[in-house]
């Protein structure tokens, strides 16, 4: 094979930050660029790696992504850029800033292989970084920090643009992950057929195993080693967020890290004398999504895409899950992992273990750039037993767009050559949800639902049920706090009563 059309990753670096005064903390761009000059130094000829780079692409920020993380002190214009001109990486005139998703990652290293095998780029960074701990302790303290840059010019854009959640979505409160995955968890609860607090200790045993991880890796932000009890039950420390999720159950997003992968062809790994036992080869991979919002799921507790995706990458690499020797199964909340086992046949309690970095609870959720951690893991990993294989899986929105790749210090015995997505990716486009109704009247029953807190404790619900002719809707119910209450205790799956409309807004009142 041409092994200018080779691709390989050669380069690994990642960094978390704990540095208490805002003051002295690096920026979000200086902690991106901090962890992009570990993984060229990782490869080998750092200044070299850095000259060579024809492309980079950085991962969107939190601040740019959801109304929650808005930055308060000013905005990077063309991110790719600063980073590039702080790397002194002038060489690269392909400048990429990705859409929002925490697929975006492995979605990026995929693409950027194949662009190899076709001849168009040879070396490329991809890197990300927030400093969300830092903008929340700077806010606190009132002080004002200059996180504002023009270097001129504008990023190309990779990626889907759009919202995760729908207006009629919106009008109900379900408008970001922590409003979403609750819904998830609760039908996954049903199809388990497991009390509410059977569940809790399903999910606080998941958990446990990531957290002891994470309790070995001094990368990690919380390294407690928090056990399944003290995840699973609530206090004043560990309070739900939203039920059934307790604080401990959550990506824990305020934290600074940044991470840094290299990738290029074979002959400019050879050129740069960056030595073969630190490459690293993608063996499969695949991307695809469900239906883009969750009102319109054939159901709340499987995943169409992440079942393809898994057959896919599988296929292509001619390993499944089950002969990998490590796997790092994307974990903002339980239910990403409990779906993500359920469609590749691993077993939940897996001795391999489910996670390589201690997962984004306890490791750290750093917004859209958590699986350039676990690539960058990943290969550590699999340096570490060269001939073994590890399975990375990515997930963006609402378990919606699913990403995975197979990756091994083996070099593939044939070309690198992923089947176009838009193939596999029209079953799932053709496989229906119910009908939805945007206003809803009538008898109905609960299908999943949950309950959000606010510092005061239960603040409001949202509701997915069915109408008596199989329709679908969403809804809340009354914010009464004896209801709400309730609600956690009681389980309110199939629960019947009457759902309602005014103004837009549906409104579920139980029997």
């Amino acid at each position: 094979m041409d092994e200018s059309r080779i691709p390989v990753l050669v380069g690994s670096g990642q960094i978390t930050q704990r540095e208490k005064d805002p003051l002295k903390a690096l920026s979000p761009m200086d902690l991106t660029a901090a962890a992009a000059r570990e993984a060229a130094k990782d490869a080998g000829p750092e200044a070299k790696v850095l000259e060579a780079l024809d492309t980079v692409v950085q991962i969107r920020s939190f601040s740019d992504t959801s109304w929650r993380f808005v930055c308060p002190f000013g905005t990077y214009a063309n991110p790719p850029k600063s980073l590039a001109n702080r790397l002194g990486a002038s060489n690269a005139k392909r400048l990429v800033y990705t859409h929002p998703g925490g697929n975006m990652p492995q979605w990026c290293i995929n693409r950027m292989f194949e662009m190899i095998t076709r001849g168009e780029l040879q070396a490329a960074l991809i890197a990300g970084g927030e400093a969300l701990a830092t903008q929340k302790a700077a806010q606190r303290a009132k002080l004002e920090l200059d996180w504002s840059e023009d270097p001129g010019g504008k990023p190309e854009e990779w990626g889907v643009a759009t919202r995760g959640w729908n207006d009629m979505e919106d009008r109900h409160q379900m408008r970001g992950a922590i409003y979403a995955y609750p819904m998830v968890e609760n039908a996954i609860r049903g199809h388990k057929g497991e009390s509410i607090d059977e569940h809790m200790m399903t999910m606080g045993r998941l958990f446990s195993g990531f957290a002891k991880v994470a309790a070995g890796n001094p990368l990690a932000d919380r390294r407690d080693g928090y056990s399944a009890e003290e995840i699973a039950t609530v206090s004043d420390s560990n309070p739900f967020i939203g039920f059934p999720y307790t604080k401990l159950m959550n990506s824990n997003a305020f934290i600074d890290q940044s991470a840094a992968v290299i990738l290029m062809s074979v002959a400019k790994a050879k050129e740069l004398g960056i030595p073969s036992e630190k490459w690293v080869f993608l063996h499969g991979c695949g991307d695809a999504y469900d239906h883009w919002y969750l009102t319109e799921r054939i159901n709340h507790w499987s995943s169409p895409a992440m079942r393809t995706v898994a057959a896919e990458t599988s296929r292509m690499s001619g390993k499944t899950p089950a002969e990998m020797d490590f796997l790092d199964l994307y974990s903002c909340f339980p239910s990403a992992v409990q779906i993500a086992c359920a469609e590749m046949g691993i077993p939940e309690d897996d001795p391999r273990g489910l996670t390589v970095t201690g997962g984004l609870p306890y490791f750290g959720g750093p917004g859209n750039n958590y699986v350039t951690h676990s690539i960058a893991e990943m290969m550590n990993k699999v340096r570490s037993r060269p001939g073994s294989y590890g399975m990375v899986t990515a997930n963006g929105n609402y378990v919606t767009k699913q990403s995975a790749g197979i990756y091994s210090t083996d070099m593939p015995e044939t070309p690198f050559a992923p089947t176009d997505p838009a193939t596999y990716q029209a079953k799932i486009n053709a496989d229906k949800g119910p009908e939805v109704a945007e206003t809803a009247e009538g008898d109905a029953e609960i299908e999943t639902y949950a309950v959000l807190h606010d510092r005061q404790g239960p603040a409001f619900s949202i509701v997915f049920g069915r109408l008596g002719d199989g329709r679908r809707f969403i809804a809340n119910t009354e914010a009464d706090p004896e209801l709400l209450a309730e609600m956690e205790k009681v389980d309110y799956l199939g629960r019947k009563g009457r759902v309602s409309t005014k103004d837009g807004l549906n409104t579920f009142a139980p029997s």
